[in-house]
């Protein structure tokens, strides 16, 4: 039996297939990513940067192997120094943008030239991008009323967790990921059950158990106070601000713990709103009937059209990603 030989891609690999081909064609640019689910995102921003010289190919790492996440991109099937002129990596930025050097992956992920990240937590917390989210219930309701200043709410939210956000960045840059670990920060700020008439019940329990974690944590720490501010004025350059931390924290919890929690019940009244529309409106029951049955034919999940959500173009570390981008083409020629 013929042994089966597989190859990794690697820079110099690339580079000599590129050199063979005719002077006409376009080179590959292959883009290395943590997941299937990151593809479309990357292959969206990329795009906007291909010509008749060059096109992107948005992959996973691995050809033998289901593995996924940023440590086979950085790590494992991929070894940083193989990174060049063909081949980049593409990343959720984790907390690594806002440690700043202060873990080996994080130096990797913000000095590599090769190395594009999110800046983000993640690439859900675009998605979940507050001047979007009209957008997301419309889409998903076909209902243009706009039950809620989402922007407004979420701003708030942030500075609701601001402050014990930066503790936890504090102990992650401290290489301290048991004392206060992510999950830790994620139970104390979930959202939980929002009243339409009354959001911001929803926000007074998250402040409460908010200052409930800030107290034991300065009560136990109280020399951590001074560094905690510090840090805090320092990640401002980073774009962190107290409106701003939503797109910092865990992704997949802003999604599931955050965002939905808000959607869902907005998307159920609109829906609700535009049914009876339908209702006051049609002349008799069958046309009330096929009125009905169409409208809700066409709804669509609002998790499906947060997952396919591109409303985060105007974002500002979108562009900081695309300037990154023309910096390493402009840098090949």
């Amino acid at each position: 039996m013929a042994k089966r030989l597989t190859e990794n891609i690697t820079s110099k690999y690339l580079h000599a297939a590129n050199q063979m081909r005719p002077r006409t064609a376009r080179r590959r640019v292959v883009a290395y990513v943590e997941s299937y689910d990151d593809i479309p995102f990357w292959r969206s921003l990329l795009e906007e940067f291909e010509d008749e010289s060059r096109y992107f190919h948005v992959m996973l790492p691995s050809a033998d192997s289901l593995a996924k996440g940023k440590k086979p991109v950085l790590m494992h099937t991929l070894r940083t120094e193989e990174l060049g002129r063909s081949l980049i990596a593409c990343v959720d930025s984790d907390y690594d943008f806002l440690l700043q050097g202060k873990t080996a992956v994080s130096r990797k992920i913000n000095s590599n030239p090769y190395i594009f990240q999110t800046y983000a937590y993640a690439i859900e917390n675009y998605r979940c991008y507050a001047g979007s989210l009209h957008r997301v219930c419309v889409q998903a309701t076909l209902n243009d009323r706009k039950l809620m200043d989402f922007e407004s709410f979420l701003a708030e939210y942030s500075q609701a967790v601001y402050p014990l956000f930066l503790w936890s960045v504090r102990f992650y840059r401290k290489n301290d990921t048991r004392t206060f670990p992510i999950n830790a920060f994620n139970s104390c700020v979930r959202l939980g059950h929002v009243n339409l008439r009354h959001p911001q019940q929803a926000l007074q329990g998250v402040r409460k158990q908010v200052h409930h974690k800030l107290q034991e944590l300065e009560k136990r720490f109280p020399e951590e106070i001074e560094p905690v501010r510090a840090l805090g004025r320092e990640l401002l350059e980073l774009g962190l601000t107290p409106d701003t931390t939503y797109l910092y924290i865990q992704g997949h919890h802003l999604v599931e713990n955050v965002v939905l929690p808000l959607l869902i019940p907005v998307c159920t009244v609109l829906r609700r709103e535009r049914e009876r529309e339908i209702s006051e409106l049609a002349g008799h029951d069958r046309q009330y009937r096929n009125e009905l049955s169409g409208y809700r034919n066409s709804q669509v999940k609002v998790e499906e059209v947060l997952r396919r959500n591109t409303g985060y173009r105007r974002l500002f570390l979108y562009e900081w990603i695309r300037e990154d981008i023309r910096r390493f083409l402009e840098q090949e020629k």
